[in-house]
Parts: structure tokens; C-alpha cells; sequence
């Protein structure tokens, strides 16, 4: 049994483990990349469904997870494959979700909880399966209520590394980039090192003092679960690297961060972004571009000319935004080495139009460098 916090109950069948969970449920428009979907930390506090119907053909690997577990409360699917189909695969998708103990259920209409989900909002839910599918409707209901909200929640520390470790860069070294785990993945990893980044990758409770000591070339904050406006400590953080001239990039939970560091609020969706193919327009270029995504809480800042940083930091501009919705995609600060996506440009499985941010980032860095030696040499 699938129940939503409004008192709306679907029937399905028991997949995965068996049991009770609960979470923000939430609707992923991916036709692909599930195994991505479930080890995205991001997720982490949520009960996904794939609106793609045909879930699981091509199981699992050891190759596509992106990050050390499966982090969804719980997973919903229509039509779980019977049968595993790809080369790569050592693994059933159903046979992970038993050994991670993630509850799911299938055979359900996802179709018709996307659409309750898209008119009422993304809300608490919860899945009884096994002997908890014979508790009374009513205690059912009660249980999904008494769950966490995810306005005012601060995940970091459930996702989060608890002591750094570094990752050696791919050819020629350009500079030490300090990666704040707020629930990253490892194709961010990836992608920054083989920019030439020497890779720190840091808890989420880093202090300023320690990252300061570190003395990085640059700052990166990852995506990540929760509520933007409980990071009041992450966003202290980076108005101080802002504040010294640190260059900074931002994905994700990163782009709210900044938002919020460079003076703007932060609000929440009806039923968020999620899936694999949301249209987003560089309004520097016109390019559009089909992102992958995963959100529900999105940055308050005014479209068009840009703006003031109301925290001081100059002008500041919205420089993405979403085709489906107005909603703001990216920031790029012009008086200081900052910018941020809402999306992600790493994006396992894909689409990959965004993968020349890390580009950006990486020509941003060394301009920054190149800079500070010349003021060096003229002192």
C-alpha cells in the first residue's frame, strides 16, 4: 500500500524489502538512469517514483552507482522487469533493493499519483507492505503524518563524508579545488579531476579556520538533500570564501547556497524537477539546453537586468532559466568569481549539454590564478 499525506492510497504489489517506510514523495521523469536515481544522495528523505513505466531491464552494476549506497526511503514502479537484459549488468535491480533494505511497491498507477502529486503538491507519504499492509488504514495515515517535513530539514550530515580524502588530477595540476559534501556525486568527481584538479573532498562541518588552512584555488559546493534555508553554517562558509576572493562553482543544492550567501531567498516547489529532460535556457547564449534534474527548492532572485547582491557582493545575474516554468536555473556573480546551475552538468545517465560548465569552471580558476601572480609580481 502506497498512502499519501492527504489520505489518497494506492494497492500495489510488495517489491524489495519488505515493511514500512516513509518519506517526501516525489515523481522522476527519467526514461533511464535508475540506478543513478537511487544512489543520488539527493534523494535521501524521499519516496521516488519512475513515471518511465518499464523499470529495472537493464539491473544493476558496479560501474553506474554514484555514490557508496542506495539513499531513497523507498521506490515506486509500475513494471518492474522479471528479467535482467544487458551485458554489463551482475545483479537484479530487486535482489539490490532486498540488500540495501529499501521498500518498494509495484503494479501501482503511477501515472495517476504523478498527476495527484503534480495538482496537490509533493507531500509526506509512506509504503506498508508485508505484515505492515494489514495495519488499520487509519494508523497508516497517522504514521505518514507524524513524518518529517522537508521545509526547515538539514540532510548534510546524514550524506556527508566524515573525513576528507583527496583525489589525485588527470595530467597537468592547475590548483587544489575544495569540494564541500553536502551529498555529491562521484561523477563530479570525476569530471573536476580530469580538469587537472588536485580534488579535496570535505565533510560538510568543515570550518572556515580549516578550509582556510587548506588555502584551495577554489571552492565547489555539491547537490544535496534538504531544505536550503536550514544551512545557515553552509551559508556562512562560503560568504567568507566569497568574501576572499576564493572562486567558487555551485550545483544544485550548491546554486541555493550561493543564492542564499549572495542575499537572495530560497522557496519550494509544488512538485520540483526531477527526471532527466528539463529544457533551461542560457540567456547569455539562447542556447537551450535539456538538463538533468533534481530539486525541490529553488532560489528567489529577479529575472532580467541583473541585480545588486542585497549581502554586498556587486551585480549578480540570473543566467539560466527554465523553459517549463520561469523558474531560476543559475546565478553568475559579475564582480567576483562566482557562479552556479541549478541542474546537474555531470549528469549520469545524461543528457550531458551541460558538461562544458566544468569547462567554465576550470578557465575561471585559472584566470583567478593568473591574476593574483601578476599582483604578486608587481608588488
Amino acid at each position: 500500500m502506497l498512502v499519501l499525506e492527504d489520505g489518497t492510497r494506492y494497492v500495489g504489489r510488495a517489491w524489495g524489502a519488505r515493511g514500512r517506510t516513509f518519506g517526501e514523495a516525489v515523481f522522476s521523469t527519467g526514461m533511464t538512469g535508475y540506478q543513478e536515481t537511487l544512489t543520488d544522495p539527493s534523494y535521501a528523505g524521499q519516496i521516488v517514483l519512475m513515471t518511465a513505466p518499464h523499470i529495472g531491464i537493464t539491473g544493476v552494476n558496479d560501474e553506474d552507482p554514484e555514490s557508496r549506497r542506495i539513499w531513497v526511503n523507498g521506490f515506486v514502479a509500475r513494471d518492474p522487469s522479471r528479467v535482467v537484459s544487458n551485458f554489463r549488468a551482475n545483479g537484479s535491480l530487486d535482489d539490490q533493493l532486498v540488500a540495501d533494505g529499501v521498500v518498494g511497491i509495484s503494479g501501482v498507477d503511477t501515472r495517476a499519483v504523478t498527476r495527484r502529486l503534480r495538482d496537490a503538491g509533493v507531500m509526506r507519504s509512506g509504503i506498508f507492505s508485508g505484515a505492515d499492509a494489514a495495519l488499520d488504514p487509519a494508523e497508516q495515515l497517522r504514521l505518514v503524518r507524524s513524518g518529517e517535513d522537508m521545509r526547515g530539514l538539514n540532510l548534510s550530515d546524514r550524506v556527508s563524508v566524515i573525513a576528507q580524502y583527496r583525489i589525485a588530477p588527470e595530467g597537468e595540476r592547475i590548483g587544489l579545488v575544495a569540494v564541500l559534501d553536502l551529498g555529491v556525486k562521484e561523477s563530479t568527481l570525476r569530471y573536476l579531476a580530469a580538469r587537472g584538479f588536485e580534488v579535496m573532498v570535505l565533510p560538510q562541518s568543515v570550518s572556515a579556520e580549516q578550509l582556510r588552512d587548506l588555502d584551495p584555488d577554489a571552492l565547489f559546493f555539491s547537490n544535496g538533500p534538504g531544505d536550503p534555508s536550514a544551512s545557515d553554517a553552509h551559508v556562512a562558509l562560503l560568504q567568507g570564501a566569497l568574501r576572499d576572493g576564493v572562486p567558487f562553482f555551485g550545483i544544485c543544492f550548491g546554486n541555493q547556497l550561493l543564492g542564499r550567501a549572495l542575499g537572495f531567498g530560497t522557496y519550494k516547489l509544488p512538485f520540483g524537477h526531477r527526471g532527466i529532460n528539463q529544457p533551461v535556457v542560457d540567456k547569455t547564449t539562447g542556447r537551450v539546453e535539456i538538463t538533468s534534474h533534481n530539486h525541490g527548492f529553488a532560489v528567489d532572485a529577479p529575472i532580467g537586468a541583473p541585480t545588486r547582491s542585497p549581502a554586498g557582493f556587486g551585480l549578480v545575474e540570473v543566467s539560466h532559466v527554465n523553459l517549463n516554468d520561469n523558474v531560476v536555473e543559475g546565478l553568475n556573480a559579475l564582480e567576483i568569481p562566482a557562479f552556479s546551475v541549478q541542474y546537474h552538468p555531470e549528469a549520469a545517465a545524461g543528457p550531458h549539454d551541460a558538461n562544458y560548465l566544468f569547462d567554465r569552471f576550470r578557465d575561471m580558476v585559472l584566470t583567478t590564478v593568473a591574476a593574483r601572480a601578476n599582483k604578486k609580481d608587481d608588488k
